[in-house]
């Protein structure tokens, strides 16, 4: 079963409202069809994907998340720990998208299970590109799982 991407959901799990705000300006600019969702924290994530309280009742289940490591309250290393864990969340791909640039944390992202490891250009135009990239190969190219 393809994937339609007028159906694709892309969960962004993003603190600084800047960076949100250009995730959303990229997609459109780069006519990604797909529905965005936003979180702050990586408490927000589990409990959009858990369709806790009232806020994510009928909160889609997305396709990819997009993750930022360095958020308040739950980061996103143990976001990730915690969705790897999880058997009904486990084969949601998993993307980091962060500024963060240390060796480090891209061995322990990859350990923890994420299916990639994006360091956000600083560079406007390059960001543009490399969420163009970013849907180009989870929307277009690659094959994902469907809940049944």
């Amino acid at each position: 079963m393809s994937i339609s991407a007028h159906s694709f959901v892309i969960l962004l799990a993003e603190d600084e409202p800047a960076d949100a705000h250009l995730v959303r300006a990229a997609l459109i600019e780069n006519r990604i069809l797909a529905t965005l969702q936003h979180v702050v924290d990586g408490r927000q994530v589990l409990e959009y994907l858990r369709q806790e309280g009232a806020q994510f009742a009928n909160a889609p289940r997305p396709d990819l998340i997009l993750l930022d490591l360095n958020m308040p309250r739950m980061n996103g290393r143990e976001c990730l720990a915690a969705i790897k864990q999880d058997p009904a969340l486990r084969d949601i791909p998993v993307v980091i998208l962060t500024t963060s640039t240390v060796e480090r944390d891209v061995l322990v992202s990859y350990d923890l299970g994420a299916a990639g490891y994006v360091t956000k250009p600083v560079d406007i135009s390059q960001f543009i590109d490399a969420v163009r990239n970013l849907g180009d190969y989870w929307i277009k190219l690659v094959r994902l799982p469907r809940q049944l």
